[in-house]
Formats: C-alpha cells, sequence, structure tokens
C-alpha cells in the first residue's frame, strides 16, 4: 500500500489494530530531490498528514516521526540543539521541515502523542546503493571510481544501524510526547575522506596517488550544507548512545557488499553520480 491512498491507510488501522507508528515512509536521496521535488513534497508532506491523521482517529499511543539532521541547514561551528531553527537548503530536507510541522500541530491542537527524531546519516548491511557509503563500496568493487560532489570537502557524521535501531526503541519505550530528539554520533568525516578509507580499505592501498586515481570528482550539488554538527544529550538522559564503532561498522557493512550487490534491482542508476544541471522548479505534479 502507500501512505498517500487516505482509504487504504484509514483501513489498514481500523484491520490490524495498530497501536504504535514508527513513520520512516518517505522519498530520501537528497540529489533526486533536485530533479523531483514535487514528487518528495507529495510523499513527504501529503503522506505524513494522511498518515498522522489516521493515527489520530485510531487513537494510537505513540507516532513516532523520523525526521533527519538536513531540516537545520548547513553548519560550520554551531552546534544544533532541537530548539534550534530549521533552515532546510533542498528539496528533501524542506519536504521533511514541512512534515514535522504537520505532526507537531497535531500535538498542540490535540496533544496527539507524536514524537520527531532527527538522525545523523545512517549506514549498514542491506542500504540502497544511492547512499554515498553503500555507492562507493559499490563502485570500487567493481573497480569503478568513487564520484565525489564538488570539493569533496563536506564532512558527515555516521552512525551504524543497530545503534539507530538502539535509539528508535529507546524513544518508542522513553520518549515523551510533544518532544524532538537528536539521534546524533560525534564520529564526523569529509566524503573525500570516507573516499580514501574505502579505497584503502578495499583496494589494499596507503599510496595517495594511488588513492586519487579512484576518486573522480563530478558537479557539485546545487546546494551541498558543509556540516549537520547536533548535540544529542536529550538522548544521552534517556540512556542511548552510539556503541559501534566505525572500524567495526565499515568492516561488517563491506563484507556484505561484497556478497550481496548483485541481489539489487536498478544497480546502474543507484550507481549514477547525479550531477544536476537543472533548477529544481517545477510545473507538473507527481
Amino acid at each position: 500500500g502507500d501512505i498517500c491512498e487516505p482509504d487504504f491507510i484509514k483501513q489498514l488501522f481500523k484491520t490490524e489494530k495498530i497501536d504504535i507508528v514508527l513513520h520512516f515512509a518517505a522519498q530520501t536521496h537528497v540529489d533526486l530531490s533536485f530533479w523531483h521535488a514535487l514528487e518528495f513534497t507529495y510523499v513527504n508532506v501529503y503522506g505524513t498528514n494522511v498518515l498522522v491523521a489516521a493515527a489520530h482517529e485510531a487513537n494510537v499511543e505513540k507516532f513516532v516521526y523520523v525526521s533527519t539532521d538536513e531540516v537545520y541547514g548547513g553548519s560550520t561551528d554551531e552546534e544544533f540543539d532541537e530548539s534550534s531553527p530549521k533552515r532546510p537548503t533542498n528539496p528533501y530536507a524542506s519536504s521533511k521541515a514541512a512534515a514535522e510541522c504537520f505532526v507537531q500541530s497535531y500535538w498542540e491542537r490535540y496533544q496527539f502523542p507524536a514524537v520527531i527524531t532527527r538522525s545523523s546519516n545512517v549506514y549498514g548491511p542491506h542500504q540502497y546503493p544511492e547512499k554515498v557509503i553503500p555507492k562507493f563500496i559499490s563502485l570500487l568493487q567493481q573497480n569503478r571510481k568513487c564520484c565525489i560532489h564538488g570539493s569533496g570537502l563536506q564532512r558527515r557524521n555516521f552512525l551504524y544501524a543497530t545503534d539507530v535501531v538502539e535509539a528508535f526503541l529507546t524513544v518508542l519505550k522513553e520518549g515523551k510526547p510533544g518532544e524532538i530528539y537528536n539521534i546524533g554520533t560525534n564520529f564526523e568525516m569529509s566524503i573525500a575522506q570516507l573516499a580514501k578509507e574505502l579505497i584503502h580499505l578495499i583496494k589494499k592501498t596507503s599510496s595517495e596517488s594511488e588513492m586519487e586515481h579512484w576518486m573522480d570528482y563530478v558537479k557539485d550539488r546545487p546546494t551541498n550544507d558543509l556540516r549537520y554538527p547536533m548535540n544529542s544529550e536529550k538522548m544521552h538522559n534517556l540512556g542511548w548512545r552510539p556503541k559501534v564503532p566505525w572500524k567495526e561498522g565499515i568492516k561488517k557493512t563491506i563484507e556484505w557488499y561484497k556478497e550481496n550487490f548483485h541481489n539489487w534491482k536498478n544497480l546502474e542508476k543507484a550507481l549514477e553520480p547525479f550531477p544536476v544541471t537543472e533548477p529544481f522548479a517545477q510545473l507538473s505534479g507527481p
């Protein structure tokens, strides 16, 4: 089914007697959002509105809306906490920020038990290869170069999949209705550093010139936030902290893609660098 189909969603709540909702459903890839801005708005904003309305009607016990650190926009030095203003800089982040507003309005108007989470980039086995870590791993495993947007100096915080699962379980159990929780990690590296790390691990080289051979700098996004530094003290106060070190997480991830990459559909499309050459304004519907 589809979260944008109100009749289906209403029927689902009615027949399945759902009492808790974790809302992950979204169009998520930033690069694609510049090309398909209206589709992202339709799914992420309208779909969330459909889902939260049905969940409210069904009197669910808790509704967790999974948002993103990208709603804050970029920062070079300021650390974002949950009260920081939302300043999204791309269609994906804008649609997630707008959807947050719909969810919050249900809390304000009805005391609907909604909780919002904003997490850092997640990585690990099973992730679709359009995201940066599985994309770079998959390209290198096929003896192809990592496609790096712009300078590659943009820095990202990476959180291993099992750590973020623990965070969501903590929010389900301990999270207070009406609250927002940053799910972040202090582990941060630039995209160029990330590429070099993966080249070192997969191609077994530490030579700077050899590493550069496996890196291909492509046209940047129209906007590409430099960093998303987050303060996650509220989550720490609930008893959660990330546990999986980068070396352990990335090793497991590389091994999984070595064995399982061929199982994906539309592989070639997922590995394209997504150079953006047109504005994201669109006149036609999704």
